[in-house]
């Protein structure tokens, strides 16, 4: 990949600020941080994220992730909230003039902030990690980005070549999350008759997506009664919640367990998956999945408006077609996603066919070391 590897450096410590927005953010955030401190010793980190990146910076760093939200409608509800903490964020940089501020994905608030900074004078290095999917909605803030950033690291090989089209220094790192589910491979075989149902991790992503697949479930179960059900929850009240939608549904007793999900992702035979990261996921441990996106129509209707691509699913857009159906917002029906689930589920031909192609998208993401490869990216600009 033409990879310029970065040995531990003698150097003046750096100050680095460093923001993401979400779990996954701070997972891939908290990563980036230990090895840029392995590169240059006794680097100082301040920002926002999450409790993994806290645990690394001390006690100069703000948890926020908690308050993550995912479409229009949530980030109107919350403008206050995220208001506040911009202009706190902005003052904070200001004040400690790092060596450079570091954006984690999140884009709705990082690219925001990255344009004030730069346009209220910060010369300092500005450098975003896991490039905003700006191609799927707005391509046109590609220019715009590149007279803000000074480096882009992109964890996906299409978006290169994307965002070097107009000026801005990009490197691809490989996907950070890779090596992080190689770590988490089990040995148990797959159940035959166990099919996973992975609703997300928000409330409102329960709400609209758990009840769609418990009634697909329910017409599964009249076809084939041995079928069984599992799920995963990511919290114990996300827990709770579920059983009492499960209990409603009428389907017999739903085992759903607690932030297990790479486990059952490894032992079903089939998914019914969220729209998001867990899409991925399912992909790299080659688990045969139907994706359902539901959003409010207030967050779905300017988003239809302004994506750009084919497909919503991550590995459908590397495969360049569609190797998982989607059922989006009113095609969410139970009856056809019953129907594309059966399929998989009584058909081992297309189960088989469905892995092949999720393997061939695995083998694009170059994942093994890519959160030490990225971390050489930034102190390779920051010399």
């Amino acid at each position: 990949m033409g990879y310029l590897p970065v040995a531990p450096l003698t150097m003046h410590p750096k100050r680095i600020y460093i923001i993401a927005g979400e779990s996954s953010g701070d997972a891939h955030g908290a990563v980036l941080m230990r090895e840029i401190a392995s590169l240059i010793p006794d680097t100082e980190f301040y920002g926002a994220g999450g409790p993994q990146m806290q645990k690394i910076a001390g006690e100069h760093f703000l948890d926020w992730t908690q308050e993550a939200v995912v479409g229009l409608w949530d980030v109107i509800v919350k403008y206050p909230f995220f208001r506040e903490k911009f202009y706190r964020m902005y003052r904070e940089i200001r004040q400690l003039d790092p060596d450079a501020a570091i954006f984690v994905d999140y884009p709705g608030f990082n690219l925001r902030l990255a344009h004030y900074l730069r346009h209220q004078g910060f010369t300092r290095k500005l450098i975003y990690y896991i490039s905003p999917q700006v191609w799927a909605w707005n391509r046109g803030r590609i220019p715009r980005m590149a007279t803000l950033l000074d480096l882009m690291i992109c964890i996906f090989p299409f978006e290169k070549s994307l965002y070097e089209a107009s000026g801005l220094k990009t490197e691809f790192a490989g996907h950070p999350m890779m090596e992080e589910l190689e770590g988490r491979r089990i040995s148990e075989p797959r159940v035959r008759n166990l099919v996973a149902l992975l609703p997300g991790s928000r409330s409102r992503e329960i709400k609209r997506i758990f009840p769609v697949m418990l009634k697909a479930g329910k017409l599964l179960r009249r076809r084939d009664e041995r079928i069984q059900f599992e799920a995963s929850a990511a919290s114990e009240s996300a827990r709770e919640y579920m059983k009492k939608m499960a209990a409603e549904a009428d389907l017999g007793e739903l085992p759903i367990g607690l932030k297990n999900p790479f486990e059952l992702m490894q032992r079903a035979c089939v998914g019914m998956v969220a729209s998001g990261t867990a899409t991925l996921e399912s992909t790299f441990y080659l688990l045969p999945i139907v994706l359902i996106y539901k959003v409010s129509w207030l967050t779905y209707v300017p988003g239809r408006l302004l994506i750009r691509v084919d497909h919503l699913g991550m590995p459908n857009l590397l495969a360049g077609r569609e190797i998982i159906p989607e059922f989006i917002q009113h095609h969410a029906l139970p009856v056809r996603i019953a129907d594309a689930v059966w399929k998989l589920y009584s058909d081992s031909n297309h189960r088989e066919a469905m892995v092949s192609e999720m393997s061939r998208v695995i083998q694009l993401l170059d994942g093994k070391g890519a959160g030490r490869r990225a971390a050489e990216a930034c102190v390779r600009e920051l010399l």
